[in-house]
C-alpha cells in the first residue's frame, strides 16, 4: 500500500486488530482475501463465514458496532500512533521475526530504518558493579548513535534507558501493557523522557494493564528490534534468558557481560558465554565485533549529536504539505484548533481533514520534528 493509501486505512487496521477471537493469524489471513482491512469491515457474512469459526464471524459482527472512526480519532488525539505491518512505517527489523506482532502502538516515535541498535537487557535485582556496567555501554554506545532497545523494567533495563538519554541518544521501550501507561510506576520521569528521546512500543492496545501473562510475549519484540542483544547480569532462572531464547531464534547475536563465579546473579550470563555468546568485555570491543559482522557493510553513523537524531535530516524527505504544515509551528506550543485556523490561509493546507492533519502531525512527530505536549504541538528541533 502506498503511505496515502495508509492513511485512509487506519481507523479499519486498528479496528481489525480489537477485533476479539481472531487472533493474528486470523486477521492476516482475511487481509490476505479481502486485500485490505476496509474491506474486511465492509465484506458480508457470506463471503467471512467460510474463512471463520462460528465464534470468530460473532465477534466481527458484533465489533462493527463500535465508532471505527470515533476511536481511531481519540487515539491519534492522546499522541499514539497504530502502524500495522503493511505500514512503510513498520520496522524493517520487526517485519522480518517469526510471529511478527499484526500491528504495534506508538508513543513517540520509531526506529528509523538502517539504524543500528542494541538491546541491553538484564537482572531487575542488579548489583551496583552492574549498574555501572550497563551505564558505561549504554552511554558510549548511544554517544555513538546506537539506539538502545530495553523493556523500562526497574534494575539493568531503565538503568541503560536512562543513561543513553543522558548520553543525548535515542531509546526505544517495549510495554508488557498499553503505552499509554507507564510501569513500572515510579519510572515515570524515565517513561517522559523515552517518549521525547526515542519512543514506548506495545502490541497491546492503550488501557491494557501490565500482567505478568505479557511480558515474556514483548520480549520478541525486544530483541526483534534490536540488531544484537546485550546481557548484563542474570540468574540461572530469569525471564532474561527468555528474551535471549528469542533473539538465538532470531538469528540475532547474543552478547554477555562476564561476572564472578560466586556472584548468583551472574550464573546465567556465564552459562552463556559456556553455550557460545560472544563476551562482551568493553563498549569499544563491541561495537568493534558488531561493526566487523552484523553491521558490516552498513552506512557509518558518525555523529553523537542529538540533533539530527531529532529529525532535522529529515526535513528533505518531507512530502510538500508536510513540509508547510511544519513551517506553520514554532516552538511555541498551540492547540489544534489554532493549527487548523492558520492552516486556511495556506493553499496546500486549507483542504485537509482534522483525521488527515493528526496523521500528518503523528508522522512528524515520529520523524523527531514535532512533539505533542498534553494536546498541544511545537517544533522538537530547529528548522
Amino acid at each position: 500500500m502506498t503511505e496515502k493509501e495508509c492513511i485512509l486505512q487506519q481507523p479499519y487496521a486498528l479496528w481489525l486488530h480489537g477485533v476479539e477471537r481472531i487472533g493474528k493469524a486470523g486477521a492476516q489471513k482475511l487481509l490476505e482475501c479481502f486485500g485490505s482491512p476496509k474491506a474486511v469491515y465492509e465484506a458480508g457474512e457470506k463471503e467471512l463465514s467460510p474463512l471463520l469459526t462460528q465464534g470468530a464471524l460473532e465477534s466481527i459482527l458484533h465489533a462493527r458496532k463500535k465508532d471505527v472512526q470515533g476511536e481511531y480519532e481519540t487515539l491519534l488525539k492522546k499522541g499514539i500512533s497504530f502502524v500495522p505491518f503493511y505500514h512503510p512505517l513498520y520496522p524493517e527489523k520487526l517485519y522480518a521475526i517469526p510471529d511478527r506482532p499484526f500491528g504495534i502502538f506508538v508513543k513517540g516515535s520509531l526506529p528509523g530504518k538502517g539504524e543500528k541498535s542494541v538491546a541491553i537487557i538484564g537482572a531487575r535485582d542488579c548489583s551496583e558493579y552492574g549498574r555501572y556496567v550497563a551505564e558505561c555501554f549504554a552511554g558510549e554506545l548511544a554517544g555513538k548513535g546506537i539506539r538502545i532497545i530495553s523493556g523500562m523494567a526497574r534494575g539493568i533495563d531503565g538503568i541503560a534507558g536512562r543513561k543513553a538519554l543522558d548520553a543525548g541518544g535515542r531509546t526505544y521501550a517495549v510495554l508488557g501493557c498499553g503505552v499509554d501507561i507507564c510501569y513500572p510506576p515510579f519510572h515515570r520521569d524515565l517513561y517522559r523522557g523515552i517518549c521525547e528521546g526515542g519512543g514506548v512500543i506495545s502490541e497491546y492496545p492503550p488501557g491494557t494493564e501490565p500482567h505478568p501473562g505479557l511480558f515474556p510475549p514483548r520480549n520478541r519484540i525486544i530483541s526483534g528490534l534490536a540488531d544484537a542483544v546485550l546481557v548484563i547480569e542474570a540468574r540461572l532462572k530469569s525471564g532474561t534468558l527468555i528474551t535471549v531464547d528469542m533473539a538465538l531464534e532470531q538469528g540475532r547475536e547474543v552478547y554477555v557481560v562476564p561476572g564472578r563465579i560466586t556472584d548468583r546473579l551472574s550464573d546465567g550470563c556465564n552459562r552463556l558465554l559456556l553455550q557460545g555468546a560472544g563476551a562482551a568485555l568493553s563498549p569499544a570491543q563491541l561495537i568493534k565485533e558488531l561493526s566487523e559482522t552484523v553491521w558490516k557493510g552498513q552506512r557509518q553513523n558518525e555523529t553523537t549529536s542529538s540533533l539530527p537524531d531529532n529529525g532535522k535530516g529529515h526535513i528533505e524527505k518531507l512530502q510538500a504539505p508536510e513540509e508547510a504544515l511544519l513551517h506553520l509551528l514554532d516552538f511555541y506550543p498551540v492547540s489544534m484548533e489554532q493549527l487548523r485556523l492558520k492552516m486556511q490561509s495556506h493553499k496546500q493546507l486549507c483542504g485537509l481533514s482534522l483525521q488527515q492533519t493528526i496523521e500528518m502531525l503523528l508522522k512528524l512527530g515520529m520523524e523527531g520534528l514535532v512533539k505533542n505536549e498534553g494536546g498541544y504541538y511545537c517544533l522538537k528541533t530547529p528548522l
